[in-house]
């Protein structure tokens, strides 16, 4: 009799249809597989070997279905990998015991246990005959017992639930937001002999040939009297490693058959099978960068880098990945579900004076508002209206290390507000400016999201016109931090800052705020380019610089950091002579 069995604990247990049943046949050492067609794919035949492990270069497709179809949809019964192995049916009892001390001898395959069930098989012995007396009970009318009568109550299910057992029923309900596979999915399922059930059911094994009443050779190893009669109780099988999927009872390793027979001389009534099965990777099995190896052409990058905003993947695929874009954004949503939701490209460079960047959505839904976490606060962000960067997050964090609870802080370029209000659970006082307006809105919606709106103050100018306004307002005295993160033109900013303090008291009180401006250089020696350029702007020579590369954005190309206090004779220079 043929046996059908999941390899997976929480999965329900579903039967493999009979007409796919089919003999273990010897694995040739070298299999060739067609890559995956869809427009302008390679359909070359390739020959790869894989000496160990699971991969899509191994294995046979049970599919039927063609990888030349010239569409750029993509089919995920492509990725069905079947593979022969041999297995050890022991009794449930010994089970652990065995896998602790065949381990080295096992499958070892990750995310793939080395014990399977047998459904059906894992009935309790000493229960068994009330379940049997219970099936006569039942034609009977008869009185059943409580534990036939709940088992009965359990398998009695309507739409609300099971009858009479109210956390079975919670526990058991199927979830709402499952998701509903299409139509070939599905048909593919089905044609292999197996519907996946959750979201794990990547893997499933199948039972193809079993030693029939006792395998001569393990009665020849463990003796005349062993495995005398049928299975008793439930039994589990020890899936061994690939590299014995062709041998037989004599042809395993001295080390396997030491143990058996050790376990064998403890009890003349255990009973233990070699039997070959089937195991079936599907694609929810394959990781991300496997799937991409697998659709794109020899020789080209695989893209499994992203920047995550919220339920958003941002990519930035090069050229060469274009004419893919669609199977590889519906590979980073399948590997990444939950999470992701949404995955979008960067279809040009950042132009406008807002810094917003234009995207395409590419799959999953088309919201690209979103909310995110950082520093412990919260954020809510329009990728299609204001600009944000994830990467920077680790940047913020080590300038707001620097602050203390008396400064100041003023962010010239403060987008939706990540330093500001990060800042404002910090220092005294906190004012945000952008030109963006629509990042404006959303800094004043973060700052009461976050409860700081008491401690920041929000303006929407253009970022020359706001220094000059706070320094020449009764707040100059009070700034101590300056932050102006507009890499791309901030060091031309710093020209606002000649003559702050030019009406003032030469012989007064006055406090030099410390600025933190950021820039892009592609030059050689990028700490001295970036250096020139606060120099020209402040029309100074004498500026003692702390300058630090934050990132490489692009080869050749640094983002930087330049710390300096303001020189005083910056801030008191006569701007009429400069005109």
């Amino acid at each position: 009799m043929i046996n059908n069995l999941f390899l997976k604990p929480q999965l329900h247990l579903l039967p493999f249809p009979s007409k796919l049943l089919f003999t273990h046949t010897h694995k040739p050492s070298l299999l060739r597989i067609k890559t995956f067609s869809i427009p302008n794919f390679s359909a070359a035949t390739t020959t790869t070997t894989v000496s160990y492990g699971p991969s899509l270069h191994k294995g046979t497709n049970p599919s039927q279905s063609s990888h030349l179809q010239n569409d750029a949809v993509l089919h995920e019964q492509n990725f069905t990998r079947v593979f022969d192995l041999v297995a050890l049916r022991v009794p449930s009892a010994e089970c652990f015991a065995l896998e602790n001390r065949l381990r080295g001898h096992l499958l070892n395959w990750p995310r793939i246990r080395n014990i399977a069930r047998v459904p059906g098989d894992e009935i309790d012995p000493n229960i068994a005959p009330l379940l049997e007396a219970g099936k006569s009970a039942e034609k009977d009318d008869d009185v059943l017992s409580p534990v036939l009568y709940r088992d009965k109550l359990a398998k009695t299910f309507n739409t609300r639930g099971y009858v009479k057992f109210r956390n079975l029923a919670k526990i058991s309900r199927p979830s709402r937001n499952r998701k509903k596979k299409d139509g070939e999915v599905q048909k593919l399922v089905e044609d292999v002999g197996n519907k996946r059930v959750g979201r794990n059911g990547f893997v499933a094994v199948e039972v193809v040939e079993e030693g029939g009443d006792v395998d001569e050779g393990l009665r020849n190893l463990l003796g005349e009297d062993f495995g005398t009669g049928k299975w008793r109780g439930s039994t589990r099988l020890l899936l061994l490693d690939e590299s014995y999927a062709d041998c037989g009872l004599e042809e395993l390793p001295e080390a396997i058959k030491a143990v058996l027979k050790e376990y064998a001389e403890k009890s003349t009534t255990l009973t233990i099978e070699l039997v070959r099965c089937k195991l079936t990777l599907f694609y929810d099995y394959w990781q991300m960068n496997e799937i991409l190896e697998a659709l794109l052409p020899e020789g080209m990058i695989v893209p499994t880098a992203f920047e995550i905003v919220g339920h958003i993947a941002h990519l930035n695929l090069k050229e060469e990945h274009l004419p893919y874009k669609n199977v590889i954004a519906k590979v980073v949503l399948d590997k990444n579900k939950p999470k992701i939701q949404t995955v979008v490209n960067k279809i040009d460079s950042i132009h406008n004076e807002y810094r917003t960047m234009q995207l395409e959505v590419l799959a999953g839904n088309h919201s690209l508002v979103t909310t995110l976490a950082e520093n412990g606060l919260r954020f809510h962000v329009d990728l299609a209206t204001v600009y944000w960067n994830s990467r920077l997050g680790t940047e913020r964090q080590r300038l707001m290390s620097g602050f203390t609870r008396d400064d100041v802080v003023c962010d010239v370029f403060s987008g939706v507000g990540p330093l500001a209000i990060s800042a404002a659970k910090i220092v005294k006082r906190v004012f945000a400016n952008d030109l963006n307006p629509y990042a404006v809105e959303y800094l004043e919606r973060n700052s009461v999201l976050n409860k700081l709106e008491k401690k920041v103050k929000v303006f929407n100018m253009d970022g020359r016109r706001f220094i000059k306004a706070m320094f020449a307002s009764d707040k100059a005295h009070s700034i101590t931090q300056v932050v102006m993160n507009l890499p791309n033109e901030a060091a031309e900013f710093l020209d606002a800052f000649r003559g702050i303090y030019k009406d003032g008291p030469k012989d007064g009180q006055f406090t030099y705020p410390v600025i933190h401006v950021y820039g892009f250089s592609k030059a050689d020696d990028p700490e001295f380019d970036f250096h020139e350029r606060i120099r020209i702007a402040l029309l100074e020579v004498a500026v003692n610089v702390d300058m630090r590369r934050v990132r490489l954005v692009a080869p050749g190309k640094w983002m930087l950091c330049a710390s300096f206090t303001l020189p005083k004779s910056v801030a008191f220079a006569n701007t009429a002579v400069d005109k």
